[in-house]
């Protein structure tokens, strides 16, 4: 069964659209499309809101800059704060966009067409997530190594610090996206949203903080990074699933 989509939504509807009856259900093209359109349309919905993603970068630099301004210029204290400073920054800053990640849909009826959707819900939600993470993820992963130069790190520890940020900031999204689910049209949904996701990304801040901390340290990051790269599998394979029970449990409330 389907459903018509606002004309707002149009991609989304196209792409969701119930696959022929000659086939036994969706087939991995028709899965993969329909999760590309939902994300392409979150992306041109977050062009217009512009405003989600400045405010995100903005927090960042702010939250990152008054480290120094509070515990001092000294560079053998500012070194061993720039390992911790970019991850807590951007750990905070990811927090920002979230509580709209569902509410929005949720609000204008998109979220119901979703669960009526032909296609499995947590390949929707993937797609939704995805849309998220290169909205906000990718740009403070890309600013951090600037902030990071500030602290006077150095080049191999930059790079690692890039990496670090690339692999854990779609974790932080995924496990955001699960919290969003569960807080989707409750009151003071951010704050649970936040005592949610916080204790859960403790991991994530750990290995992305210990891979910048061995290089500094002349020892090899592969293994935290590696972590890291792991934790992503385990949540791609799980959070999707997680979130779209969550979306269900929301709905039916």
């Amino acid at each position: 069964m389907s459903a018509v989509l606002p004309p707002s939504h149009t991609v989304s509807a196209r792409a969701l659209a119930a696959p022929s009856d000659v086939e036994p259900g969706p087939s991995l093209g028709s899965l993969v499309g329909a999760a590309w359109a939902l994300a392409l349309r979150d992306l041109r919905l977050a062009g217009r809101r512009r405003t989600d993603t400045l405010a995100s970068l903005a927090f960042f630099v702010m939250a990152s800059s008054l480290f120094p301004l509070a515990l001092g210029s000294e560079p053998a204290l500012l070194a061993r704060l720039a390992a911790g400073v970019p991850w807590v920054a951007a750990l905070l800053a990811s927090l920002l966009p979230l509580a709209r990640l569902f509410e929005d849909d949720r609000a204008d009826g998109t979220l119901e067409q979703l669960l009526l959707s032909p296609h499995p819900l947590p390949v929707l939600v993937l797609g939704k997530v995805s849309a998220h993470w290169l909205a906000s993820g990718v740009p403070l992963a890309l600013a951090a190594p600037l902030i990071a130069l500030l602290y006077g790190l150095p080049v191999e520890a930059l790079l690692v610090l890039l990496a670090s940020l690339l692999l854990g900031t779609p974790i932080l999204s995924l496990l955001g996206a699960v919290a969003a689910a569960l807080a989707t049209g409750l009151r003071g949904g951010a704050l649970l949203l936040s005592l949610i996701v916080l204790p859960l990304s403790v991991p994530v801040l750990v290995f992305g903080c210990g891979a910048v901390d061995a290089v500094l340290s002349g020892q090899s990051p592969v293994g935290a990074l590696s972590l890291l790269g792991a934790g992503l599998l385990l949540a791609l394979a799980g959070a999707p699933v997680a979130c779209a029970a969550a979306l269900r449990i929301s709905v039916e409330a």
